[in-house]
């Protein structure tokens, strides 16, 4: 009995690690400050652009180290969208970090 609390007491940890390494790179509450201008399309449900026609991806749930690095993308080219690359255009490193921990966050 004692070995199995024992590794249930270590699972619960190593979940609670695994847990705040992910938003080790971004701090979710300074993304959330920073994500105004993402929530205008990528936080409404089911959204699709009017013209070009696309559906808009919701981010809610997303690992926050793909956010950042599809907005890392956009800023350099990697990535073609042009709403997207003036949004990335102006972020910092940190600004991106931060803006995919809050998205990361948002279960």
């Amino acid at each position: 009995m004692h070995k199995i609390l024992h590794g249930a007491f270590l699972i619960a940890n190593l979940s609670l690690l695994v847990m705040f390494a992910s938003y080790a790179a971004g701090n979710p509450e300074q993304g959330k400050l920073k994500a105004d201008a993402c929530l205008g399309c990528h936080g409404i449900p089911s959204y699709t652009n009017v013209y070009p026609t696309f559906h808009v991806p919701k981010l809610g749930g997303q690992y926050g180290d793909y956010i950042a690095t599809a907005l890392q993308a956009y800023q350099t080219g990697g990535r073609s969208h042009p709403t997207m690359q003036a949004q990335a255009a102006k972020l910092s490193a940190e600004d991106m970090a931060d803006i995919g921990a809050y998205f990361e966050s948002l279960q």
